[in-house]
């Protein structure tokens, strides 16, 4: 099963009753443990907490009716262990709030789901950190406002990927500790229907569960899954800026780096298409994120110990923020270890301008003899002088206030891409470097 799979699964409808089921069964031990009802109670209940003996068409329309699944949950749990002891049934969800047992089972799910969503951004990583090794020479145009600017490397843009990529998942792993602790406060956050024993019964529903406990409750504080979704959502965007990268790396005009074949599209109409399908998923994902991160954060200013609305906004959009992230994660990963490079292409487009992308470097070898403000008009002049196809050397050769401080060698030494490339090779090595401790570790 792909992760993508694997996610939308632990989100499912089924996924989602048993981890509440798993609450329940886990109170309901902690508090035997602690001696407030029976063991024999509790394990009546962990023996009905199956969510094959309950009907989810009937849950979802209690859901409906009720306002949250907990309440049409306990119902049905209620009477499942009423059939076999009825003694037990007396004691089922005893002394918790039915956003305990919401907010536990959705921490319980995103605690299972997010290391898939961290499986597959580090899977992209190391793709590109292949890249970014096996093209640290391999010299393309760099871009900026989509036009042709100073040469790079693609090892060099392979090693900036890596970087973001390394980046978000520590931030999606740090957030996901943070959110990954207890709920469990009762109705009004005081767990007073358990009387002195509440905070034994939640450090032990913690154990059990092999969740943290909190200082307190927070059922109106959602920072802490806010900040998970933006973790989620700022890398959603890291991966749409590569897809984009990608994607216009990929141009027909282009044609620097394409997608795998097997994995690219067609045309309904057009036999000769290779559309970049992953970089579109990719994309799209990054487009919806935002407006779920949005959502996430529009609901945290809730109301008193709980909130009315915003809470509700949240049961649908946090599991689907998850959801897209794997599935962009996984697009990511996928295309980045098939990506056909073409390094004939990146020549071959560096040589479009005749030699104009130098223009910097010869300005600054310039420079040196006259300053930069003079340097950059001479240069800036020469430049302005190249046909389409002209040769940005000739221009300059033919000026005598350049020539007399470069002669013709001079010109063409400034004029080789491969040659002014700064320390690309040193960033490399550094973010590769980064990589491999973190991979380690």
């Amino acid at each position: 099963m792909s992760s993508e799979d694997a996610v939308a699964q632990l989100f499912g409808a089924a996924m989602r009753v048993q981890r509440m089921l798993d609450v329940e069964v886990a109170l309901a031990r902690a508090e035997a443990g602690a001696g407030i009802i029976p063991e024999s109670a509790a394990e009546a209940i962990a023996a009905a907490a199956d969510v094959r003996r309950f009907d989810l068409d009937g849950l979802d329309s209690g859901l409906r009716s009720s306002g949250n699944l907990a309440i049409p949950l306990v119902k049905a749990l209620t009477a499942l262990v009423a059939a076999t002891d009825e003694r037990a049934s007396h004691v089922v969800h005893w002394g918790a709030t039915s956003q305990d047992i919401i907010d536990t089972g959705l921490v319980l799910q995103l605690r299972e789901a997010v290391p898939f969503v961290v499986r597959e951004l580090r899977r992209a990583a190391t793709a590109a950190a292949r890249h970014a090794q096996q093209h640290a020479r391999t010299t393309m145009p760099g871009r900026t406002w989509l036009q042709q600017a100073t040469p790079i490397t693609f090892g060099l843009k392979a090693a900036g990927w890596v970087d973001a990529l390394s980046r978000v998942t520590t931030g999606i792993e740090t957030a996901l500790r943070a959110a990954t602790v207890l709920q469990f406060g009762g109705a009004s956050g005081t767990l007073a229907a358990l009387g002195a024993d509440g905070l034994n019964v939640s450090s032990r529903l913690g154990t059990i569960l092999g969740l943290p406990v909190p200082p307190a409750p927070w059922h109106a504080h959602r920072d802490r899954l806010a900040a998970l979704a933006c973790a989620l959502g700022v890398a959603c965007g890291t991966m749409g800026k590569i897809a984009r990268d990608l994607s216009l790396l990929g141009q027909t005009e282009v044609q620097e780096v394409i997608e795998a074949a097997r994995a690219s599209g067609g045309s309904s109409t057009m036999p000769h298409k290779r559309n970049p399908v992953r970089a579109s998923r990719i994309l799209s994902v990054a487009l919806r994120a935002p407006g779920l991160v949005a959502t996430m954060l529009s609901a945290m200013p809730q109301e008193h110990e709980r909130g009315l609305g915003g809470w509700q906004a949240e049961w649908d959009v946090l599991p689907e923020l998850v959801i897209v992230t794997a599935t962009a994660a996984a697009a990511t990963a996928d295309v980045l270890e098939d990506l056909e490079v073409r390094p004939e292409g990146m020549a071959s487009d560096l040589a479009v301008t005749g030699g104009l992308t130098m223009a910097e470097s010869v300005a600054m070898a310039l420079a040196a003899h006259v300053g930069k403000p003079e340097a950059h008009r001479l240069v800036e002049r020469a430049a302005a002088k190249v046909s389409d196809g002209g040769s940005f050397a000739d221009a300059l050769a033919a000026d005598p206030d350049v020539t007399r401080h470069l002669d013709r060698q001079a010109i063409e030494d400034a004029l080789v891409p491969d040659d002014y490339l700064g320390v690309s090779s040193q960033f490399i090595g550094r973010v590769l470097a980064a990589h491999a401790a973190k991979e380690s570790a």
